[in-house]
């Protein structure tokens, strides 16, 4: 049997005795495991055996414990085995709660390594809620059910805030953010091309192949803000012309309806481009005019991304794959 390093017996420096001073002693769980298999067995022979030590070392062991709570025994030596003094008795159910408590910490570490437990607080922009996102999150909780999983939509800025902050594990963003991306750790997870949404019957869709954003230089477009830096209509602006934006409209599905009825054009990112109404037709823009925009799952550069979202990183990539692999968009209609 191994004979058992003797690191805590004694009255070296550190160790406490009980009531020197009034404060709590210093324990070893190393301590309390043997008395708790001590206990089990009631014998110093059988709980040796059974921890692979010899009975000299878990004599030691139990030697220091007693020595660091007073002085006071814990067992009677018996002639055959051991039995718990009334010390040991009051002792037992507390060195139970510990090792229960350890063996827990243990468990919820194991689940948080192997991504099967803990959580995940995430935020995306809402094209990428339209398909991506819905795909990824529906194979990671199929994945890992035992993950508590909270969501953010909002715009590539605010998630950004937000990381930084510590209130998300990672973001979704898009380089149509208005944000500085350098200072983050970016996960590339595709490159989107846009298009422009026009009415049915809009006289672009007699056009064969892509269009040019010049051509609707005097259009009326529908945008979710007034001011075309940070959007998507920031295509535009490079494109040499200042977009006219006659209706500000938040959400994507009301965007369609105002396209839908005459009232606009709208720039429309692959990402969403497979929920468009059918009342509405998408034109692809040449990519001089409109490059693709790169998406990235963000985390905090030098911050250790935990194991869920390191896992969720890798299902928002399949993802990323499946979204844009079943085609982008419905095109001309």
């Amino acid at each position: 049997m191994a004979e058992m390093p003797d690191l805590h017996a004694g009255n070296g420096p550190g160790h406490d005795r009980a009531g020197d001073d009034g404060a709590a002693p210093d324990l070893s769980t190393l301590w309390l495991r043997v008395f708790l298999e001590v206990t089990r067995h009631g014998s110093f022979t059988v709980a040796a055996r059974t921890l692979g030590w010899t009975q000299s070392a878990v004599s030691r062991q139990i030697s220091a414990l007693e020595s660091a709570l007073g002085g006071t025994p814990l067992f009677d030596r018996l002639p055959r085995g051991v039995r718990l003094t009334e010390a040991g008795r009051t002792l037992a159910p507390h060195a139970q709660a510990v090792a229960e408590s350890l063996h827990g910490a243990v468990r919820e570490l194991t689940a948080l390594r192997e991504a099967t437990g803990g959580r995940l607080r995430f935020g995306a922009f809402a094209s990428a809620d339209a398909a991506l996102v819905p795909w990824a999150l529906a194979a990671f909780r199929a994945r890992r059910p035992g993950v508590r999983v909270t969501r953010e939509e909002g715009l590539t800025a605010r998630l950004l805030d937000r990381l930084t902050a510590g209130h998300l594990d990672l973001a979704v963003v898009s380089t149509t953010g208005g944000a500085p991306l350098e200072t983050y750790a970016l996960h590339h997870l595709l490159d989107e091309s846009l298009y422009v949404a026009v009415p049915a019957g809009h006289p672009l869709t007699d056009r064969t192949g892509p269009v040019r954003l010049r051509e609707l230089a005097d259009a009326d477009w529908v945008s979710g803000s007034s001011r075309p830096e940070g959007t998507l209509l920031d295509a535009a602006l490079r494109a040499g012309f200042r977009p006219r934006v006659a209706h500000v409209v938040a959400e994507w599905t009301a965007k369609q309806g105002y396209v839908a009825a005459g009232l606009g054009v709208a720039l429309v990112p692959a990402l969403a481009a497979a929920s468009v109404r059918p009342d509405v037709t998408l034109l692809p823009v040449r990519d001089k005019d409109a490059p693709a925009r790169a998406v990235y799952a963000a985390t905090v550069r030098g911050r250790s991304p935990s194991p869920a979202a390191e896992a969720f990183i890798g299902v928002l990539r399949e993802a990323a794959v499946a979204v844009m692999g079943t085609g982008r968009g419905r095109g001309r209609g």
